[in-house]
């Protein structure tokens, strides 16, 4: 009996297992295969008994401990039929560590040595301890014979045809579809010490396996990598190379060896090779030596394959000497074992640097279609579940697509086959959709018996999790419990294998059949164990970048743990989840949303490409239609993917989450390895815009690929591919898709290396792509012969624009042609030919030919070429090798080729020789508007201007204008010629045949000529002089550079009497800047006529002014007497006006008297000034000196010591002289000896000292020198920041003087000499204070201390007290005046109080005061004050009261007024405005005011009364019938108020102002308040309007209104009235003779009120407002026609209302219009041009409102030419309207021609930034700005 049955003791149950296991001897060779993969199964067992050959095998895995004994057991009951009171006792028996621990030390005892390890053909000790033995050849070849033939044993043992397990069908194992493997290059970066892996793959050459060891060189070490993603096949490869080897296919090689590095990484010691080959891989017999030696001579028929290189750790020592990842490095690099052929297999990404740089480099790119098919082919062995299988894939894109990646494609194969038959057609692959639900359908088909243990699957899902978390692949028995390690072999989930770590110690290591599947299970147990929380459930979705990093402590092995996550977070897999945690379904729910919830976020940050990839295939697996689309609405409109491997999964899974996205998007994929089939993902993506891809790896295949999907994709409009390896055969596929794709805007075939024929093409499928505006086809090697094809095309094909060819670069830009409705329906004939006239009339082509090795015949084909074809805009042909030849032939054609723009034909090797041939060669061009040429910087431009017949149409007009822009105004326009010989090397030889060349371009516009930079010298300014008469009029001579003398420029001057010309010299001798200008050099942009759509911009442009003044400038010039003379004399005979101005370093005093004494032989000069210039300090009297040596000087303005100006008056002008001395030095002692000789100086305009460092004693000597001088009529001094000190005199003597002091900072020291100089100037009446620290005590002290005989005198003060003072200190202020107070005016928001004194003061009878103060209820002090007031302000007529508060004091302010009120027996005038006061005050007040009987104005407006205080106001008013003005503005006037108002109103029958704006009257007041008007018959203003008033109410004001003969003003703004309303109040307005101003506006009044206006306007009708009046062309047309030539009318408002299409016009002339309002009028350009004529019928007009309309450019023109013509125009407002930046330079040109205008606006005009800067810069009086930035108008106008 056996051993161990005895020592068992139990006979029947090892009898029965024995029995059980003889029935199915595959199923037990496949477990001892599993449990002991090293075991050799077949070569010693045949010929025993079977029930021996499973006791022994028995016995082998009992031995191996209780753990791997255990797992059997457990197998044993899982997989095969047993029957339950077996499965019983073998489970408690065997099952557990009791059961075996009582046998373990008997068994090893009772089998002999030779059974334990029979099969295991090991030695007993290392070969690295074996002793060298010396045998002779033979016996080392036989040696190495055996362990040759021993390699090859092994490895069929561990690589052959593998047993399937339970559940799983025969080809499991059995299949093998070789993936798609192409060459690939990657460069080695030696600093970094490493390969990237972003390879370009050869695309169209798969490499066979026989073919994967063909390497490059034939020396040293051989090596190849196999790159691959995860799935890809890449162990798979492995294992079948070493089957193909044991099988003997791989005959080159006699020894193969294969380590992972999962297992290697677990070598902790140092190595040997031997050791490596010997102790961990296979050990011979005998004499391990030997052999090495046989290996080492026969090294390079020796293979190492290393898999999972990219699972290598990094040794703790860079470089140590025995690390496996050393040795590896010695293999490759040839030092260990030179010759040998070694392969790794590696993930892309950063690989460790011992790969050698020659390295072959193969990357796996998994299935295609044809190799799925041929897969499931395999994998069926039966034809049914074969066609099934197929059509299966066939319907379903995504499950299709997953099967790119082999691995998936075995699942996905298990699946079906487990599902196809008990499923209809379709139902199985939906039950695949995702990857994780891939692989859960693998879990239940690999389960026996459809039964799924939930407990052992999330245990197993524990142990996966814990292996990732910590970077464990391999696991041991003693890290896996034996239920579970059988639970794994059952289901097919875990791998065994033989784990060496030295000699003699092994042990079996098991792992999961592959990482995903390990990701997947411990994905399962994170989603359903209890044990998980939901917090750490979500740290595990996370997204992952693919860009490696190599230098890892561990490996990351969850890469796609997020992914099954997120599949799991599926509806579709919760009942499996809730199976799993037994019945929780509502944990699973919370745990499904926490992951959905992580995705959420995740979608709606900015994330890297290789991260938007992970996390599109996590929200594809969710299955979530809401997550998709906000994945999808979240990824960026640009999306670029750079340098990472993409899958056509990963571009699959793109295109779904894509399709629940809306807009466009652009993908780019730069330097990412695709596989070649990629492109077909793409198919139907209708969201792509832009498609691009740069790879080498891009082939014919790929553009196959590609050219399938494009037609699919609706929306694409650019498409990229470049850098890629395509040739003819891919082009072609991509052409014939082209046209199908007629929405391309954009196609680029950059860096392909394309041929001459493959170039030329794809240009033939332009014509079919009706929108594409660019073709890319650079970096691709062309000919010069082919490059003038594609001009042939370019001219040929209607579509083309431009052609630019410049080295590499190659690019056509197209317009698609735009077609009306209209077009399209007329007769074909038509169309054809009015397409070809607009063709030849349109179509504008560009052409650049830049350094492409053109010669002249080239040129001559090229002339031909283009003479046939449209109009050019234009060519450039610089950087050929024309020479004179060709640039006299590309000269000579220029007039023919119709060249719109430009002609470069710089650095062609053009000499001088050849400059003169081409100015001869272009003389009669007349669209040539400039040439430049340049020798020494190799440049020849011609530019060219459009013909005036081709600038039609608004397109063109504005592309002419554009062009203008570019220029303006730093550069000239292209409307006059320029010709620039710069730097040539000119001399004065030469240019007799110059202007002879010249002679031609002068005749045909104004001519500006550039001769810089060359060498004429003295002689050639001369001989130049000479011939300039014969040149005609030019616009512009540039001589700078020319090495001229002082004497040589100097002599320029006579230019001036012998060039009409001649307006402007520019001298700057030290730089030689020299020019010589034209008038306004420019700006005559329209001369030539080229603009028939601005007629005006004609008329505007060739408008000149009546005088235009000559003007020399000299700088960086040594002015010496004999110099200045010098100049003098030639510019004696100049023509006038001259301005002079001269710059220098110094001039000396002898300069400037010499200067000075030649100027009255200079009657011409209007302007002498020296700039920037040093002065001495005696220059200012020799200055002033002037005035009375030349009686012509008008103004001296002496700035500095280095800037003065002379200002010089004309024959016709009145005397009078302006001086300006500020930004001087002249300090108080200065200007005091100024001031001391005003009385002598001859001064009649003004004398401006600003800046001169002056302080309070300034300002108080001029008061004091103020009687002295009688011409002083204004004076004003600001000693703050603006430092300003101007004096302002009148020709004869002027009593009224004005006098403005502003921040004088007086001290109390001050103020009693200040008092002293205004007693003693009687002739100032009105003194300023503003701002000047004087506070109320020393104001007081102020009034108290002037004094006079007799007058007025008026004193402003503004301070900032004044705004917060009581009523009662400032009155108590005015009570200290000494003269009688006639008026008072206080105003808290200007803080300002007005005191105007008479004298000599009138005082009144004490008895009559101490009367009146019987009357007063006030306090001691109080009394006393009211005694003051009484006394100062007797004869106190005006009282004014502004934004002041009465109820501070409680009602003493209101109490004190009524008191004095009572007192002001003289007082006409009361205002109280915008003022608070209580009831009680008002009541006081009131009581004052009814005593005012002499009341002649009262003002009450803007007030907020309660009800009682405005009643008790209304019944002050009883009684003043002397009252002239009342205004009640504001106050809210209920019935019963309005009763007393009108009351009152009845007897004012001397009323001539009457307001009552926004009193809220109404249609009843308004009849109520004509009534009480009937008296008023002197009434002369009245105000109505906002107050609601109807036509029941204009019609009983119309009634009246005949009645009321002095009526001269009245306003109806903003009521309710009707037409019909209108019409009445217009037929009673006609019978009012005297109305001066009529203000209807915003009421409905419409046309039919404006004709019953027009029909009899009054005759002295000075103001007609009507905006918003609802007016239409012909109603302000009847009025405009009834204004003409009115002499009164000063302003007009026709604001906001409809005059589109109405023309207003004045024919005859408006004397003193001075405002009209056109605002919002839908005014155009059609209409403008009558409109300006009648502004200039307008003389006296200063304001014209013109925002908010339709006007343009053509506008702009219209009022640019008569705003010179209008003298008082101070503001134009164009804001809101449609001028470009040309119009506003128009305007500006129009301001510099000479106008008195302030400001123009021109905010919220389509003008740019930039340009409206330039612009403001250019001409201040342009505002851009949105608020009013009006300057205010100079001192002294």
């Amino acid at each position: 009996m056996d051993p161990v049955d005895l020592q068992l003791g139990n006979k029947n149950l090892w009898s029965c297992l024995v029995r059980l296991l003889s029935k199915d001897p595959e199923w037990l060779n496949a477990k001892m295969k599993f449990f002991l993969p090293n075991t050799d199964l077949d070569s010693r067992n045949e010929t025993l008994d079977p029930e021996q050959r499973v006791i022994l095998q028995l016995n082998k895995l009992h031995v191996q401990g209780s753990a791997t004994w255990q797992s059997f057991i457990h197998c044993v009951c899982m997989q095969l039929e047993v029957p339950l009171e077996l499965e019983v006792l073998l489970l408690s028996t065997f099952g557990c560590d009791d059961g075996f621990t009582s046998q373990l030390g008997a068994e090893g005892k009772s089998l002999p040595q030779s059974q334990l390890h029979q099969g295991l053909k090991r030695p007993h000790q290392s070969c690295g301890s074996s002793p060298r033995r010396k045998q002779c050849r033979k016996q080392q070849l036989e040696l190495a014979k055996k362990y040759l033939q021993l390699l090859r044993t092994s490895a069929q043992q561990r690589y052959g045809s593998r047993i399937p397990g339970s559940g799983q069908p025969h080809a499991f194992h059995q299949v093998y579809v070789p993936p798609i493997l192409r060459r690939a290059t990657a460069s080695l970066d030696t600093q970094e010490g490493a390969i990237m892996g972003d390879l370009k793959v050869e695309d169209g050459t798969d490499v066979s396996i026989s073919d994967l060891f063909n390497t490059r060189v034939n020396k040293g070490p051989r090596v190849t990598v196999l790159l691959g993603k995860a799935g890809m096949g890449k162990t798979t490869l492995a294992h079948r190379l070493c089957q193909k080897w044991a099988e003997g296919h791989l005959d080159c090689f006699q020894a193969l060896f294969l380590f992972e590095f999962r297992q290697l990484n677990l070598i902790t010691r140092f190595l040997t090779l031997s050791q490596l080959l010997f102790d961990l891989y296979l050990s011979p017999e005998s004499d391990p030596d030997a052999v090495f030696q046989y290996l080492e001579k026969n090294a390079d028929q020796v293979l190492l394959i290393f898999d999972g290189l990219d699972e290598a750790l990094q040794p703790m020592g860079p470089d140590g000497p025995g690390s496996v990842l050393t040795l590896f490095s010695r293999l490759c690099r040839g030092t260990l074992l030179p010759g040998c052929r070694v392969m790794a297999t590696s993930r892309p990404g950063k690989l460790p640097a011992c790969l050698p740089a020659e390295a072959a480099m193969v990357y796996m790119l998994g299935f295609d279609g044809p190799r799925v098919e041929e897969y499931v082919n395999h994998f069926f062995s039966a034809q049914p579940l074969q066609e099934g299988a197929l059509a299966e894939l066939q319907t379903n894109g995504r499950l299709r697509s997953l099967c790119a990646v082999p691995a998936l494609c075995q699942v996905a194969c298990l699946c079906l086959h487990h599902l196809l038959p008990d499923h209809a057609p379709g139902q199985s692959v939906a039950l695949l959709p995702t990857m994780t639900q891939l692989y859960m359908q693998m879990v239940l088909a690999l389960s026996p018996r459809g039964h799924l243990p939930t407990t052992s699957l999330l245990d197993l899902g524990e142990v996966a999790l814990r292996g990732l978390e910590t970077g464990k692949v391999i696991f041991y028995a003693k890290d896996i419990a034996p239920p579970l390690i059988a639970f794994g072999a059952t289901h097919s989930l875990l791998t065994s294998f033989c784990v060496r770590t030295g000699p003699g110690h092994q042990q079996t290591g098991y792992a999961f059949t592959h990482v995903s599947l390990q990701e997947f299970l411990a994905a399962l147990h994170l989603m359903a164990s209890p044990k998980v929380d939901k917090d750490t459930l979500t740290q595990h979705v996370t997204l992952h970048s693919r860009w490696v990093q190599r230098t890892k402590a561990r490996l990351d092995l969850s890469d796609h743990l997020p992914t099954f996550l997120a599949g799991l977070a599926s509806c579709t897999c919760r009942p499996f989840l809730s199976h799993l945690a037994q019945g929780n379904e509502d944990c699973v729910g919370t745990k499904q949303a926490a992951v959905v919830q992580v995705l959420k976020k995740l979608a709606t940050r900015k994330l890297t490409g290789p991260k938007v990839v992970e996390l599109c295939h996590c929200v594809n697996e969710t299955q979530e239609p809401e997550l998709a689309s906000l994945t999808a609405q979240s990824l960026p409109y640009q999306l670029p993917f750079h340098n990472f491997p993409l899958t056509c999964t990963d571009l699959a899974t793109l295109t779904n989450i894509l399709e629940h996205r809306e807009a466009p998007i652009h993908l780019d994929f730069d330097g990412c390895p695709l596989e070649p089939h990629c492109p077909e993902a793409l198919v139907g993506c209708g969201q792509i815009e832009n498609l691009s891809f740069k790879s080498r790896k891009c082939g014919d295949a790929f553009a196959e690929a590609l050219s399938r999907s494009l037609p699919t994709m609706g929306r694409l409009q650019m498409l990229g591919l470049a850098g890629s390896k395509i040739t003819a055969r891919g082009i072609s596929h991509l052409v014939k898709a082209l046209p199908l794709c007629p929405q391309l805007e954009e196609v680029s075939f950059r860096d392909n290396q394309l041929s001459d024929q493959v170039v030329l093409h794809i240009v033939e499928v332009l014509p079919h792509l009706p929108r594409l505006r660019k073709l890319d086809l650079s970096g691709n090697s062309v000919c010069v012969s082919t490059l003038l094809c594609l001009a042939r095309v370019a001219v040929t094909c209607p579509t083309i624009r431009t052609l630019q060819a410049r080295k590499a670069d190659l690019i056509f830009l197209l317009s698609p042609p735009t077609e009306t409705t209209a077009e399209l329906q007329r007769a074909p004939d038509l169309q054809e030919s009015d397409g070809q006239r607009k063709g030849a009339q349109s179509r504008s082509l560009t052409l650049r030919l830049q350094k492409c090795q053109l010669q002249v015949h080239d040129a001559e084909t090229l002339i031909a070429l283009l003479q046939e074809g449209p109009h050019l805009e234009e060519v450039d042909l610089s950087g050929n090798q024309l020479e004179d030849e060709g640039c006299r032939l590309m000269a000579e054609a220029a007039s023919q080729l119709h060249i719109t723009r430009k002609l470069d034909l710089s650095d062609n090797g053009l000499s001088l020789a050849g400059v003169h041939c081409v100015l001869r060669a272009v003389s009669a061009c007349w669209t040539l508007a400039e040439l430049h040429i340049s020798l020494r910087h190799k440049t020849v431009v011609f530019m060219f201007a459009q013909e005036p017949e081709e600038q039609e149409g608004p397109q063109e007009r504005a592309a002419f204008l554009d062009s203008l822009m570019l220029q303006m105004p730093s550069e000239l326009p292209l409307s006059s010629r320029r010709m620039r010989l710069t730097h040539c090397g000119l001399q004065a030889k030469h240019l007799e045949q110059l202007c002879k060349a010249l002679g031609g371009s002068c005749h045909l516009g104004h001519l500006h000529l550039d001769f810089s930079g060359n060498a004429l010298g003295d002689e050639g300014a001369t001989r130049l002089a000479q011939l300039l008469p014969g040149l005609g009029a030019l616009q512009s001579l540039n001589l700078s550079e020319n090495g001229l003398s002082l004497d040589a420029v100097l002599d320029l001057a006579r230019c001036f009497s012998t060039l009409q010309w001649l307006f402007h010299l520019d001298i700057s001798f030290e730089s030689q800047h020299i020019l010589l200008r034209g008038d306004k050099t420019g700006r005559d942009i329209w001369t030539t006529g080229s603009s028939p759509d601005f007629p005006a911009g004609a008329e505007f442009l060739g408008f000149r002014r009546r005088c235009i003044p000559r003007s020399l400038r000299l700088s960086e010039c040594p002015l010496e007497p004999p110099s200045l003379t010098h100049l003098c004399a030639t510019l004696k005979e100049c023509p006038g006006p001259l301005e002079l101005q001269l710059s220098c370093e110094f001039l000396s005093d002898q300069s400037l008297e010499t200067l000075l004494d030649c100027l009255p032989r200079l009657p011409q000069l209007s302007l002498l000034q020296l700039s920037q210039t040093g002065l001495s300090p005696k220059s200012p009297f020799l200055l002033a000196n002037t005035l009375s040596l030349c009686p012509r000087v008008k103004k001296v303005d002496l700035r500095s010591l280095h800037h003065a100006t002379l200002h010089f008056r004309s024959n016709e002008e009145q005397e009078g002289v302006c001086c300006g001395l500020s930004a001087n030095l002249l300090g108080d002692s200065g200007l005091r000896c100024l001031l001391e000789c005003l009385p002598q100086v001859p001064i009649s305009g003004s004398l401006d000292l600003s800046h001169n460092s002056v302080s309070q004693e300034s300002a108080l000597y001029l008061v004091e020198t103020l009687p002295s001088c009688p011409r002083v009529r204004e004076a004003s001094v600001n000693l703050g920041s603006e430092q300003s000190f101007r004096i302002h005199f009148s020709k004869e003597d002027q009593a009224g003087k004005t006098l403005r002091l502003s921040e004088c900072s007086f001290r109390p020291e001050h103020v009693s000499r200040l008092a002293t100089g205004l007693s003693q100037s009687l002739q100032l009446t009105e003194l300023t204070l503003t701002q000047c620290c004087l506070d109320q005590e020393q104001l007081a002290i102020l009034l108290s201390l002037v004094g006079r005989p007799a007058g007025l005198f008026s004193l402003r003060v503004q301070e900032p007290w004044a705004d917060r003072a009581g009523i009662l200190s400032l009155l108590e202020v005015c009570a200290q005046a000494s003269g009688s107070v006639t008026e008072i005016s206080i105003s808290k928001t200007q803080q300002q109080l007005c005191v105007q004194l008479e004298f000599p003061r009138q005082e009144e009878n004490p008895e009559a005061v101490a009367l009146r103060l019987t009357h007063c209820d006030l306090g001691t002090h109080h009394s006393l004050l009211v005694g003051q007031l009484m006394e100062t302000c007797a004869r106190l007529q005006q009282l004014s009261l502004s934004q002041v508060n009465l109820c501070e004091d409680n009602d003493d302010s209101s109490l004190l007024l009524q008191n004095l009120l009572l007192s002001l027996s003289e007082l006409k005038t009361f205002r109280l405005t915008s003022s608070c006061v209580s009831t009680e005050g008002l009541a006081h007040l009131a009581s004052g005011l009814g005593h005012c009987h002499h009341l002649e104005e009262l003002d009450l407006s803007n007030n907020q009364f309660d009800e009682e205080g405005t009643k008790a106001l209304m019944r002050a008013l009883e009684g003043k019938w002397m009252l002239k003005r009342l205004d009640l503005g504001h106050l809210l006037l209920n019935s019963s108020a309005l009763t007393l108002l009108t009351h009152g109103l009845s007897h004012m029958t001397r009323l001539q102002s009457l307001r009552l704006k926004r009193n809220s009257i109404g249609d009843v007041g308004c009849c109520h308040l004509s009534e009480a008007l009937r008296a008023a018959t002197s009434l002369e203003e009245l105000d109505l309007s906002h107050n609601q008033i109807g036509d029941a109410g204009v019609l009983h004001l119309a009634t009246i209104l005949p009645g009321l003969p002095e009526l001269r003003k009245i306003d109806l703004s903003v009521n309710s009235i009707s037409p019909a309303g209108g019409m009445q109040l217009a037929e009673s307005l006609i019978l009012c003779r005297h109305l001066e101003e009529l203000m209807l506006g915003c009421n409905a009044l419409g046309d039919p009120t404006a004709l019953g206006l027009a029909r009899e306007l009054p005759q002295h009708l000075r103001v007609l407002h009507l905006p918003f009046s609802h007016l239409g062309p012909g109603g302000a047309l009847s009025l405009t026609q009834a204004l003409d030539g009115s002499p009164h009318l000063e302003e007009i408002s026709l604001a906001e209302n409809n005059l589109a299409g109405g023309v207003l016009r004045f024919c005859k002339e408006l004397p003193l219009l001075r405002q009209i309002d056109l605002v919002s009028c839908k005014i155009d350009n059609q209409t403008v041009k009558l409109l300006t004529s009648s502004f200039t019928r307008c003389p006296a007009l200063e304001v014209i409102l013109l925002s908010w309309n339709l006007l343009g450019d053509e506008a702009a023109a219209e009022l640019a030419q008569v705003l010179p013509q209008m003298g008082r125009l101070k503001r134009v407002d164009l804001e809101k309207n449609q001028i470009t930046a040309f119009g506003a330079w128009l305007l500006a040109e129009g301001l510099a021609q000479g106008s008195s205008i302030q400001v123009i606006r021109l905010w919220n005009n389509p003008i740019p930034c930039d340009m409206a800067q330039r612009l403001k810069s250019q001409e201040p009086r342009l505002d851009f700005a949105f608020f009013d930035n009006q300057s205010q108008a100079p001192w002294g106008t």
